[in-house]
């Protein structure tokens, strides 16, 4: 069967498109730096945040503003981004019956595109993303319903946003699907709106390249004007330069970064080394109104629901809903699984790491 299946996923003899193991392999390359480097501000952030606090407040316009020298730079020399480059890949113009040399650059109106799409898309999309992470989170702590047209209109944006992003991941997988049959020369809709596809370096690609940069030299300026322009553009090269070789030496450590702190590996993690769970405080009230401990040990005991902004009741421990929990103390005045004592303020919110 794989023997049967394998010209799916492998690219023809002669053919200088790229397998979409290649494809989806330069994608997520990037993908896996950027939460790298915000652990690493994070942990900077908190040993001295008076100084490098401003990374992580800032880090999402750092990060793009690295990642549009670091693309420029690539598009400009090779005809591709970074990732794409470090697996032997440059872009060509769609329609381009003779391909020009990596060390050409794009056209411009490709080169710009591809820019755009490559640096300003997925800023755009994290920041959405996280517009819709902090509403969510203030529309769940919100006690009260909605009584204006603007909470309603979020509201029914929160409700749409995850079939939008289903849809457009979705999008992403057919283009995948396409191109492994065969249908279509990109493997990512972002590629077809550049105007651009995928091919692989050629022989003729890496020597013209090897001979551009051992060709660079600043050159002669004969006015303060092309001084000053020389010496910035020498600056943004070189910048960029360390960038990219920081990064070609890095990017597995940073993988392995990204690895080592996923959730699944937190998980085995925390497994090895927890402490013994004490023991749950005694139940005081066994009344036919006091609510029972589900076995899920994500839903609330009230609603009977997967919690929402979880909220734990300091006198008890135990772990409501936010609205749940507080309506409930606000009538009773006390524990709904111990029936012990208490008031509004023992509501302690709990905050996720992400959060």
């Amino acid at each position: 069967m794989a023997e049967l299946g394998a010209h799916l996923t492998a690219a023809p003899a002669g053919d200088d498109r790229p397998s979409i193991f290649e494809a989806v392999a330069q994608d997520s390359l990037m993908a896996a730096v950027k939460p790298a480097l915000q652990h690493l501000a994070k942990v900077l952030a908190e040993s001295n945040p008076a100084r490098y606090g401003f990374l992580w407040r800032w880090l999402d316009e750092i990060y793009i503003l690295l990642d549009l020298l670091l693309q420029q730079q690539y598009l400009a020399r090779c005809s591709a981004s970074f990732s794409e480059n470090f697996y032997g890949l440059k872009r060509v113009a769609i329609g381009d019956g003779k391909q020009a040399l990596a060390s050409a650059g794009l056209p411009k109106q490709q080169h710009w595109k591809s820019l755009l799409l490559l640096v300003l898309v997925p800023y755009l999309k994290g920041k959405l993303e996280k517009l819709v992470s902090s509403l969510r989170e203030e529309d769940e702590y919100s006690i009260h319903p909605p009584s204006s047209s603007w909470k309603r209109f979020y509201r029914a944006f929160l409700a749409a946003y995850p079939f939008v992003n289903m849809a457009w991941e979705g999008w992403f997988l057919i283009q995948q699907l396409c191109y492994i049959l065969g249908k279509a020369q990109h493997h990512s809709p972002m590629l077809r709106l550049a105007g651009v596809r995928l091919v692989r370096l050629t022989a003729d690609d890496i020597q013209a390249l090897e001979k551009k940069f051992a060709a660079a030299a600043p050159s002669q300026a004969h006015s303060i004007k092309t001084q000053v322009q020389s010496a910035m553009k020498k600056a943004l090269d070189g910048i960029a330069f360390s960038l990219s070789t920081g990064l070609s030496v890095g990017v597995f450590f940073l993988q392995f970064l990204d690895w080592w702190y996923s959730s699944e590996n937190q998980e085995t993690i925390k497994s090895l080394t927890a402490l013994p769970t004490p023991p749950p405080p005694v139940h005081l009230d066994h009344g036919v109104d006091s609510a029972l401990l589900p076995k899920l040990k994500t839903m609330c005991p009230l609603c009977r629901k997967i919690r929402a902004n979880a909220t734990v009741l300091s006198t008890s421990g135990y772990v409501f809903c936010y609205r749940c929990v507080y309506n409930y103390v606000k009538t009773h005045q006390r524990c709904p699984i111990t029936g012990y004592a208490t008031e509004l303020q023992h509501l302690v919110k709990l905050y996720s790491p992400e959060s």
